[in-house]
């Protein structure tokens, strides 16, 4: 227990133990040894004594049936002197209630009964255990006792059995199971050893690929076993993982770049004002170098905005279970047009006035600096005016495999923002939404596009459901120069939270 800042703090500490300290082979087997050891020593004494009870079962059922035999010829009046017996191990007497000896077989005592009075139960049949020696046989023997005879002259029939074939029995079991069982162990493990090692090869493939690629830069596999097996598919899962953590890696490496390198050339822009201004000293005009340094300063900052609110997108796709941070509600589009579009001068941005309260569901923010990003890229190429309009509910769903659409099916509204300028080519169309992109005539950066306007408005079209695709405003033809551009935003349609 330590303290810190007056408050008690505990901190656990495990010890490792003997086993923890050897290889994930050698535990595997020697867990495997003793469970193995374990169930193999209660499977054999189980077995010696489910094999003892079922021998000492077939001696006194041996037994007793000869004695059976010899008390119905009791009840007869018709016991032969001697009494006759199967076999050299049993010992037959029939003693009266006064513990004489009526009759015996050819190798039983006639003159000393094998059981003596107070072990003798009259009228019962009895199990017990004697010493050999007392019948003239070696080692122990089984007593049983069946009542004979008449009630007038009662009789006890006595047969002794030799044990001496249950234990050498059981002695050659437990021997061969004493023996047995430590080789079966052995030659298990030794098998054990073998197909876990041949288990983990793959196992240490994939380390010895995974140590290979953290020693040496650039992309790596680890090797996919060929069993389809768990292991196979841990293999597949992490091979997809390091495709994902290359691809990343790479986007990164080259929004890094890109960044750098538009950062790059508004301060290279304010050094140089900044390097000539020194130079000319007096015959500076102050004026115009502030303008110029002020218009590369509001680049910048609208340059880092981006970037910080593309990092901040990155940041929660990546955790899509963690909480919300955005106010997310009912929006009204035509209210948020308006609000847009008031912005700008009228021309040349111009409203088509709504069909009616239009309602979609999303952050108010995010879907104003949608318009916004649309609208400044449309007053950047258009050679008249920027026409903003929306239009819905449309029952349809979404096209099937269109690019940039909303996934989901159901109602949804269109927003359109459409300029007369010189358009974008069918073939440019998808490669503007990457980050950083601009067209052959549109490279000049004094226009103040930082390449992220569009990338910026596709992130935030996705996190309200709905998808973006650009098209000519009129059909392009060779005599058209400028076909323009209408950018449709499709946003899920929501019913008039105002409505009674």
């Amino acid at each position: 227990m330590s303290v810190k800042g007056g408050a008690p703090s505990y901190r656990l500490r495990y010890r490792k133990g003997p086993l923890l300290t050897l290889g994930l082979r050698a535990r595997l087997l020697v867990i495997g040894v003793a469970g193995l050891s374990v169930g193999l020593a209660l499977g054999g004494t189980l077995l010696l004594g489910a094999l003892g009870w079922t021998l000492q079962r077939t001696v006194d059922a041996e037994a007793f049936r000869t004695a059976d035999a010899v008390a119905l010829l009791a009840a007869e009046n018709a016991l032969p002197d001697p009494l006759p017996v199967a076999g050299g191990q049993l010992r037959v007497q029939v003693v009266d209630a006064h513990g004489r000896v009526r009759a015996a077989s050819i190798d039983g005592d006639r003159l000393v009964p094998m059981l003596g009075p107070d072990q003798l139960r009259a009228g019962q049949r009895q199990r017990l255990v004697e010493d050999g020696r007392r019948v003239g046989l070696t080692g122990p023997v089984r007593v049983v006792t069946v009542p004979a005879g008449t009630p007038a002259d009662p009789l006890t029939v006595l047969v002794a059995k030799s044990m001496t074939d249950v234990r050498h029995s059981l002695h050659v079991v437990r021997t061969l199971l004493l023996v047995g069982f430590p080789l079966l162990v052995a030659g298990l493990a030794v098998v054990a050893w073998r197909v876990v090692g041949a288990t983990l090869r793959p196992v240490e493939a994939l380390r010895s690929g995974a140590a290979e690629i953290t020693g040496r830069a650039g992309p790596g596999r680890l090797p996919v076993p060929a069993a389809r097996d768990e292991i196979q598919r841990l293999a597949v899962t992490l091979n997809d993982m390091l495709d994902r953590l290359e691809a990343s890696r790479t986007r990164q490496r080259a929004f890094v770049a890109d960044a750098a390198h538009e950062l790059r050339s508004p301060l290279t822009n304010m050094r140089t004002e900044l390097e000539v201004a020194r130079r000319l000293g007096d015959a500076t005009d102050w004026p115009a170098v502030a303008d110029n340094l002020l218009a590369d300063t509001e680049r910048l900052a609208r340059l880092v905005d981006d970037l910080l609110l593309l990092a901040r997108l990155d940041e929660q796709a990546a955790r899509p279970d963690g909480p919300p941070s955005r106010a997310v509600g009912p929006v009204e589009l035509g209210e948020l047009l308006r609000a847009v579009a008031g912005r700008y001068p009228s021309p040349p941005v111009r409203l088509a006035p709504p069909p009616g309260p239009l309602w979609t569901e999303g952050d108010p923010g995010e879907l104003r600096r949608v318009l916004a990003n649309l609208v400044e890229n449309a007053l950047r190429h258009a050679h008249g005016e920027v026409l903003l309009a929306v239009t819905g509910p449309h029952p349809d769903p979404p096209v099937p495999g269109q690019r940039g659409a909303a996934p989901a099916a159901g109602a949804y509204h269109l927003v359109t923002v459409t300029d007369d300028g010189p358009g974008i080519p069918a073939a440019d169309r998808e490669r503007v939404f990457a980050r950083f992109t601009r067209l052959d005539d549109a490279r000049a950066r004094d226009d103040g596009g930082t390449g992220l306007g569009l990338a910026i408005v596709r992130e935030l079209v996705r996190r309200a459901g709905g998808g973006v695709e650009l098209s000519d405003a009129v059909p392009r033809e060779a005599t058209v120069t400028r076909p323009g551009l209408r950018v449709t935003v499709r946003l899920p349609a929501l019913d008039d939270p105002e409505a009674d």
